[in-house]
């Protein structure tokens, strides 16, 4: 009878620990095609965050802009300079938002989230910004702080500004999105009214004018007949987190699953045969 019990309780481990295991290897499968999409994100931020390549970037730009700018100042014009430059991933970094959602496997990060992060006012300033901004403002150029941003957070916006030292802090000079306007167009042509537009900075192709294209080809082609001008008029940072560049993957088509996306990224991937 002993033998038998001991057989019984021997059976029962046995299959419980097969149960186990299987629903464990089964819930690591289920994580693991969960979390693809996300540890994309990841790495994009921890390049971001951590990469001195990154940075070495942002200190690229802003000296080739220092330089450029104060060769153009030897010129007279009949107009009064400015430059222009892009807020979010330009001036500050809002990648402490974009690797919170990464981090907790959330995905995408919504409008309410971010509004939120705006609120705060507490994004630090990127490589070489404010010593840009500050020579700039120092050499009488007039400065445009032109984001696609809603118009509903100027107020917070411009604390943000403030709280990290930049100059020209203005209604005048903070020109955010309007509901229903597509691109910056618009708040360009504004500046351009009245102003000698020495420079523009920006993140996204979409933080110049003329770029406003949906599709991967018609972006690249774009780029490469103005080629001449980056460097030069229009000074590009990096961003792999998000951006028109994404968007353009997908030939801009909305709502597509984390699956879909990933299968149109790894279809678009040029590997060697």
């Amino acid at each position: 009878m002993r033998r038998k019990l001991s057989c019984l309780i021997l059976s029962f481990f046995c299959v419980s620990f097969i149960f186990n295991t299987q629903c464990s290897s089964a819930e690591d499968v289920s994580m693991t095609q969960k979390d693809k999409f996300n540890e994309q994100n990841i790495m994009a931020d921890l390049w971001f965050q951590t990469s001195g390549e990154a940075k070495a970037l942002y200190y690229q730009g802003y000296n080739i802009g220092t330089e450029k700018m104060n060769q153009a100042l030897k010129k007279k014009y009949k107009k009064k300079p400015a430059v222009v430059l892009d807020i979010d991933e330009t001036i500050v970094n809002n990648s402490p938002l974009d690797a919170k959602f990464s981090k907790v496997g959330q995905g995408s990060l919504n409008e309410k989230e971010w509004r939120k992060w705006i609120a705060k006012a507490k994004a630090k300033p990127l490589p070489g910004a404010l010593d840009f901004l500050k020579e700039a403002d120092r050499r009488g150029v007039d400065i445009y702080y032109i984001s696609d941003r809603s118009d509903k957070t100027l107020e917070r916006t411009m604390l943000n500004l403030k709280n990290i030292g930049a100059p020209q802090v203005t209604k005048n000079h903070v020109l955010l999105k309007r509901d229903g306007e597509k691109n910056k167009n618009r708040r360009r042509k504004l500046v351009a009214k009245t102003h000698r537009i020495l420079l523009y900075f920006g993140d996204n192709l979409s933080d110049f004018e003329g770029f406003e294209y949906p599709t991967i080809k018609k972006r690249a082609n774009k780029v490469d007949k103005m080629r001449l001008d980056f460097g030069n008029k229009l000074i590009v940072f990096p961003n792999p987190m998000y951006g028109n560049w994404e968007k353009a993957l997908y030939n801009g088509k909305n709502n597509l699953s984390n699956e879909e996306k990933i299968k149109i990224r790894k279809s678009l991937l040029q590997g060697d045969d």
